[in-house]
């Protein structure tokens, strides 16, 4: 990451462009208004044209490449925005708004809405099942925060938010903030993101007991009887490895990086923290990622989305009559 540091892309508002145009634009330029291409897009080189404008022939509208993508309109210098972006990625717990303030140099506000903008980069959706092939899911629950209005009971984590994670042996995570470990609420997600041939691994829960069913089969490893690993074999002999420290690794770092990075996360911006530690995960090390191309695959995240917040005294007022 300290080499990735002295890229010029960090100082310099051309080759920071460029290197983002190279990202979202691998094949040219495309206008995110009509989605035209190739000759019908012009770059507009005039010293009454801002740098990096184009031209679409198709619709008459101009854009950059920030149009319609999480920098949009935004005054922060695009080399800071990478900056951050590279930051953010590169960090294994994650990299405080704070921290961010400090180290370029920008308000603490701004900062703020930076990093939410770019957790709104690293959001997936539309993703295929998981366990394809027979592969081993994982499944755990763990609690985080509290939730609004909720007075602490007694006893249990009814006033916690609960993120349900699915994460593939060897491979990728996907978690939910759900609203509680019911069946009702747990079940189907589980249904819609674990393919039915996939061997479904789970914790002694009793809300996995039903689904476990639909899925080509269910182990669970009792922690309530200090068991955590089971060696059982496989239909075809093979040597079958019963446990759910995968799922309890990935809770490992994100616990780390809530609390000891984070420290506090209001509910309503919990799944952006969750998009968060899964697409670093997603993109670890062990997977072949390296710092370098995790940036790249969030730089590629920005487009088609937005995140808006509404200022107070910017609200219209209604016309006096």
């Amino acid at each position: 990451m300290a080499a990735n540091l002295q890229n010029p892309i960090f100082t310099d508002e051309t080759k920071a462009r460029e290197w983002l145009e190279a990202r979202v634009w691998p094949n040219g330029p495309v206008c995110p208004h009509c989605g035209s291409t190739d000759n019908d897009v012009t770059k507009l080189e005039g010293k009454a044209h801002r740098p990096g404008l184009y031209q679409c022939a198709a619709c008459r509208e101009q854009f950059t490449v920030t149009v319609k993508t999480v920098f949009e309109r935004s005054k922060i210098p695009l080399s800071k925005w990478l900056a951050a972006l590279f930051l953010l990625t590169a960090s294994k717990k994650g990299v405080s708004a704070h921290q961010i303030h400090r180290s370029l140099g920008i308000s603490y506000k701004s900062s703020w809405f930076m990093m939410h903008r770019l957790r709104e980069a690293l959001r997936t959706s539309g993703l295929a099942p998981m366990g394809s092939g027979g592969k081993v899911v994982e499944s755990d629950e763990t609690f985080i925060g509290r939730k609004k209005g909720v007075p602490k009971p007694k006893s249990g984590f009814g006033h916690k938010n609960v993120v349900l994670t699915l994460v593939e042996r060897g491979g990728k995570a996907r978690s939910f903030h759900v609203d509680s470990t019911r069946a009702a609420d747990v079940v189907p997600v589980v249904r819609q993101n674990v393919a039915r041939e996939a061997k479904f691994v789970t914790d002694e829960a009793s809300h996995y007991w039903e689904v476990g069913r639909d899925f080509s089969r269910h182990d669970a490893v009792n922690h309530g009887l200090d068991e955590y690993a089971r060696y059982e074999r496989d239909a075809d002999g093979a040597e079958y490895v019963i446990h759910t420290n995968t799922v309890e690794g990935y809770y490992s770092i994100f616990k780390r990086g809530m609390k000891g990075v984070y420290q506090h996360c209001s509910e309503k911006h919990l799944h952006r923290y969750i998009a968060e530690f899964d697409f670093r995960y997603n993109n670890r090390s062990a997977l072949g990622v390296n710092d370098l191309m995790r940036a790249e695959e969030a730089a590629k995240g920005i487009v088609g989305k937005r995140l808006t917040y509404r200022r107070p005294h910017k609200v219209a007022q209604p016309l006096s009559h």
